[in-house]
């Protein structure tokens, strides 16, 4: 429970959505995607600068995330469990320590440090907004936040398209230690913002155990165990790493008899194992982040080396894309249910790889941007019936956890589609290459068309409780 005050709505005796938690809840959002973006132009300026190959650069990438794969879930229990407040005010501060360490950062080996601070101090935002919008909605009583989870969105997607932009113009101005120096003001607005404006908790009433004896350390443990050792696993699939994929059906097996025994569990399985709308929402969250990574991944990298494009010119080719994503989920976000945009979503995913695979190192150039245009519809769609499905399927109590989840299907996605890349292209990303990508692509699109379509479910959470938002 919070202690936020807020006016009526206008016209009626109800209590409206509290915009004062707007400006916390939408910087904390955004900052994991802007270290995420921005690293991709900061790596060869750091691997000039401190003598590294590429293959050791690519932990910076990988590092954060890690660390946000494990940590948005254990946060986002935290925050279940403690509010959002002071976790948000804990991650974020850790986000202006990283900033510091990146920025005198010495070698390689530290760097790689900051990241993975980056990637924790990070996990607090998406699950803390879910967190206030689930509190806010109960105390309301409207259950509506189809704006507020639009304007998240589209804050994020936004970040896509000037990330990259950004860390040039610091690069230009203060060289890459000014990428890392960025985060410093940043944690700073943050947590001067959450002091202001993030209401403080208030105990649950007649709440049998406090809240930290709730905390199910060997459950976070086995779990911490098990992910870990799979994207390590997933970020270089090769058979000699095996050891791998048995440490972690090892810590999955004991991490599941942990948690069906725990009183309080990390992930509540018997309620999980119940909630099948919920389960195949992160089934299609994994599939369509693979189509959506592998694009970002791949097409980027054929359109420099297969198509032959200029690093600034590949990058405003894929321009449109991010632009439409943004225009799309502004003009659907205030729609009710979710079956239409995952279903268009699919389908768009579809259409955007058949498109790939007639492009080759003759195309005309405008066939470019036009395969990010189509790319686009389903990136606006998709980010957009995910997080809402997420939001109305999940146990309220255990609302930021399942966000959390949710990105950390989103980041095991992300590992497949990098691998697959790699498989794909091998030393270089020629037109043979992304054909055979865009192949793995097209059956990861399918599977999640089918996903949609055989799930009946849609929509039923939503119908009742969603309207326009005012």
């Amino acid at each position: 429970m919070t202690d936020a005050k807020t006016d009526a709505i206008p016209g009626t005796d109800r209590p409206g959505f509290d915009r004062r938690l707007l400006p916390p809840m939408m910087l904390g959002s955004v900052l994991n995607p802007i270290n995420s973006t921005i690293i991709s132009v900061a790596l060869v300026p750091i691997g000039t600068a401190l003598g590294a190959p590429v293959s050791q650069t690519a932990w910076l990438v990988s590092a954060l995330y890690l660390a946000t794969s494990l940590g948005q879930p254990v946060v986002g229990r935290l925050i279940d469990l403690f509010g959002p407040r002071r976790l948000f005010l804990i991650s974020t501060s850790l986000v202006g320590v990283a900033g510091v360490v990146g920025t005198l950062a010495p070698n390689l080996g530290v760097l790689i440090v900051a990241r993975v601070l980056l990637g924790f101090g990070t996990c607090a935002g998406y699950p803390a907004a879910m967190a206030l919008l689930r509190s806010e909605a109960r105390r309301t009583g409207r259950d509506s936040p189809g704006g507020v989870l639009t304007a998240l969105a589209v804050a994020n997607q936004t970040i896509a398209v000037i990330g990259p932009l950004l860390g040039g113009l610091l690069i230009a101005a203060g060289g890459w230690r000014a990428t890392f120096a960025l985060n410093v003001p940043l944690a700073v607005a943050a947590v001067l913002l959450g002091l202001w404006r993030l209401p403080r908790t208030v105990p649950a009433p007649g709440e049998p155990r406090p809240a930290a004896a709730r905390l199910d350390l060997p459950g976070m443990a086995l779990f911490a165990a098990t992910l870990t050792s799979l994207l390590l696993f997933l970020m270089n699939l090769h058979p000699r790493d095996w050891y791998l994929l048995l440490i972690a059906a090892a810590a999955g097996t004991a991490f599941a008899l942990r948690e069906l025994r725990a009183t309080d569990p990390f992930i509540d399985l018997r309620v999980l194992g119940g909630n099948t709308p919920l389960i195949a929402t992160y089934g299609r969250a994994l599939v369509a982040y693979v189509v959506s990574y592998a694009f970002l991944y791949g097409f980027s990298q054929w359109t420099e080396e297969g198509y032959g494009l200029s690093p600034f010119h590949a990058g405003l080719a894929q321009i449109p894309m991010f632009l439409m994503a943004i225009g799309v989920s502004i003009l659907s976000g205030r729609r009710k249910g979710v079956r239409a945009k995952l279903l268009t979503g699919a389908v768009g995913q579809i259409v955007a790889c058949l498109l790939i695979l007639t492009l080759s190192g003759k195309s005309p150039f405008w066939t470019l941007p036009l395969v990010a245009l189509v790319f686009g519809v389903p990136q606006g769609l998709n980010n957009l019936a995910l997080q809402n499905s997420v939001y109305f399927q999940a146990d309220p109590d255990r609302i930021a956890s399942s966000a959390g989840l949710l990105r950390t299907f989103a980041y095991l996605g992300s590992m497949v589609a990098s691998s697959a890349t790699a498989a794909s292209f091998g030393r270089h990303a020629d037109t043979a290459g992304m054909h055979h990508l865009a192949w793995v692509m097209l059956g990861a699109g399918v599977l999640y068309l089918l996903l949609t379509v055989s799930d009946r479910t849609l929509g039923r959470a939503t119908a009742a409780d969603a309207q326009p938002a005012k």
